[in-house]
């Protein structure tokens, strides 16, 4: 050995070493992957009651699992070559606590407080994903403050799927197991906790509720690259995400690299505020922004070279002011901000939102005089943008500076100096500062990737679930295909086989809200989008809860999101566990027309019909076979509806609830509504 080592390089000997030390970090790499189990195996999960349920997770390949339950079950299996196990576990009769442990080797895990019960998956956008204490001030939650104070419910347990969108399959998510109580329930969905509550209630055995949701997103985003395939105008798109996954994965990485702030670790009540991005600095008067790109305002940044980009940007405009406003004090107008800003004038902070639901909120501030004494004011503005459309996006007109005491104001409807800073992903802020413009650093894509790509959020927050064993679906999403939505029939349709397929429970219930009334515009139509949710209860096993009554038109949140809950958890009571209870209101059947008046037919008329006015209209239209609707008079005979116009004497169609606004004016007598509905098939 010593001749050996004897015409060794001190260098030969440093890598020699070198690759010791990497052999004993791979072996311990290795051990410490010895016994991992997905992430949605946790203390306080419930698993779905009498069910086989798979458990798996990774390892050390050819290594034996060994699972034991306090409830007698055993199961072995061994990691196969690529380090991955599965294996399936008998449960029992709802009830706990329970343990499970799991075992391969020397390592032993124990999962604690494990409950047996009926576990739904809770998915959607923005009014899924709304929380129990709401957004205020203006998306509020009706009761809220009541429930949550109430919500000690310990056999009700919830995970929230932490956001994330992906270029391909994940296998594994954040998020924790929780007991319903009012700390834990404040920021859970809502809907999906009315839903839980009422199951809970009346079925007695522990719910578990999985809430995977993502505000501003469209139904293409949920569906996998399987179910998507068939739809040839998405076939470049696909190529295009198989074509650029190692440069997405590059941009990941590079992300990853940067510092981070976990929101979840903050102060709950304050955690928008004190967040600091290596860029102090911003705000001074003197600080030099020569360098930094520019952009005209106002404008969502979605719609500049920034792109899909969730987090943080510095705004920064000088303004020379004019020499009789020295010392007076002024008025700055910004707008609305998406979403929360600090705002300053020449180093000192004039105003702030750092609080989420201000997003639509104009930002008006005074700048004392003792500020305007300079005749050169650099105003500077950092906003904090978490999802959808970020930045200064008002009317032109909004975005001013001027004196209280004249009229005429200075116009910063121009160019912006602008900086983004730290970015933000699934509730984490990667931290780029602002020396050395590091984002201009950031790995550039060949397209715009976000939550609004087409696959993205099944592959980061649907795919790491699968195969966990559900007993079925409530959803809530719509609202950002109401634009197109003539393929959102087909397209959900196929969400929901394929969600089905992969996680291989059957043909499970599967229940969703139509939307609420709302002002979309005069150039959208989401009667239609409702309409193709309507021609989903086509597939088997599914159901459609109604909001036309409560729903609010100014407000794409409505607040009342208990009987949301409440009628999703009705459907699941009656048509998947049995119970006799009212689960829907009339659903138009057919049409019979008689001399100058039309008699229409439903089923679920329930025990009768009951037709309201509403601002002195019952949302019921007429038209002859000239398309041109009018006004209808209705009549409730017996189980029909008798509708008539003296405008209209040779009829030939109606219409229900056929705009955006519209709000439900017809149930049946168990208080439930009717959906919208037409009984032609014109063109609109």
């Amino acid at each position: 050995m010593k001749k050996q080592f004897a015409g060794f390089t001190t260098l030969t000997l440093r890598a020699f070493f070198f690759v010791i030390l990497i052999g004993s970090i791979m072996r311990l790499s290795a051990q410490s992957v010895q016994l991992q189990v997905a992430s949605i195996f946790q203390n306080n999960m419930v698993l779905q009651q009498q069910s086989n349920v798979p458990i798996w997770g990774k390892g050390t390949p050819g290594s034996e699992i060994v699972l034991r339950t306090s409830w007698g079950k055993v199961e072995k299996t061994r990691i196969d070559s690529n380090g991955a196990w599965l294996t399936k576990l008998a449960t029992p009769k709802a009830g706990g606590p329970f343990q499970i442990s799991l075992s391969s080797g020397k390592i032993v895990m124990v999962l604690h407080n494990v409950m047996i019960g009926e576990v739904w998956l809770c998915s959607g956008q923005s009014n899924m994903e709304m929380p129990l204490e709401g957004w205020p001030p203006s998306d509020t939650i009706l009761n809220s403050e009541k429930d949550i104070e109430q919500a000690l419910y310990p056999n009700i347990r919830l995970f929230t799927v932490r956001r994330a969108f992906e270029a391909a399959p994940r296998t594994s998510c954040e998020g924790n197991w929780v007991e319903c109580s009012p700390t834990n329930v404040r920021s859970f969905s809502a809907t999906a906790f009315h839903f839980g509550k009422k199951l809970a209630a009346e079925l007695k055995v522990p719910i578990g509720l999985i809430n995977s949701s993502f505000g501003g997103t469209f139904v293409e985003a949920w569906m996998s690259k399987e179910a998507l395939a068939p739809f040839q105008e998405y076939s470049d798109l696909l190529n295009k995400l198989a074509g650029s996954r190692e440069k997405l994965e590059a941009q990941d990485r590079w992300i990853n690299q940067h510092p981070m702030i976990r929101v979840s670790e903050r102060n709950q009540l304050a955690k928008w505020d004190g967040l600091k991005f290596q860029d102090e600095d911003c705000a001074q008067k003197n600080y030099v922004d020569s360098t930094w790109r520019e952009m005209k305002l106002p404008t969502l940044w979605e719609q500049t070279p920034v792109g899909n980009f969730d987090g943080v940007v510095w705004f920064r405009k000088q303004v020379v002011i004019p020499s009789d406003w020295k010392g007076k004090e002024l008025t700055l107008q910004l707008g609305p901000i998406d979403d929360m800003d600090e705002t300053f004038v020449n180093g000192q902070k004039v105003g702030q939102y750092l609080t989420e639901g201000f997003w639509s909120t104009n930002r008006i501030y005074k700048v004392p005089g003792s500020i305007s004494k300079d005749s050169i004011l650099q105003i500077a503005v950092r906003v904090i943008d978490l999802q959808g459309g970020g930045g200064l996006w008002g009317k032109g007109t909004n975005l001013v500076l001027y004196a209280d005491d004249i009229k005429s104001g200075i116009s910063l409807e121009s160019e912006w100096k602008y900086l983004p800073v730290a970015e933000y992903r699934a509730g984490v802020f990667y931290i780029y500062g602002a020396v050395g413009k590091e984002f201009y650093n950031r790995p550039e894509l060949p397209f715009g990737f976000s939550a609004d790509t087409p696959t993205s959020l099944f592959n980061g927050m649907i795919n790491p679930l699968i195969p966990f064993t559900i007993k079925g679906v409530i959803w809530y999403q719509g609202e950002n295909n109401v634009s197109n939505p003539a393929p959102y029939k087909s397209h959900f349709t196929a969400m929901i086989t394929d969600w089905r397929s992969k996680f291989s429970c059957g043909d499970f219930p599967f229940l969703f809200v139509q939307l609420a009334p709302y002002d979309y515009g005069t150039n959208s139509k989401s009667q239609l989008l409702r309409e193709a949710q309507f021609q989903t209860l086509s597939v088997k096993n599914t159901g459609m809860v109604v909001t036309l009554d409560i729903g609010n038109p100014k407000n794409i949140h409505p607040a009342n999101k208990g009987d949301v809950g409440k009628r999703l958890a009705n459907w699941a009571l009656s048509k998947t566990y049995g119970k006799k209870i009212a689960f829907s209101g009339p659903i138009y059947k057919s049409m019979k027309i008689g001399k100058g008046k039309i008699i229409l037919s439903f089923d679920n008329a329930g025990a009768g019909l009951v037709v309201k006015e509403l601002n002195g209209s019952n949302n019921f239209l007429i038209a002859g076979e000239d398309k041109v609707f009018k006004k209808a008079n209705v009549k409730v005979e017996e189980r029909t509806l008798v509708i008539s116009s003296s405008e209209v004497k040779i009829p030939a169609a109606i219409r229900y609830t056929w705009s955006n606004t519209d709000e439900g004016t017809f149930f049946n007598k168990e208080g439930l509504p009717s959906p919208s509905f037409r009984t032609d098939n014109w063109a609109e």
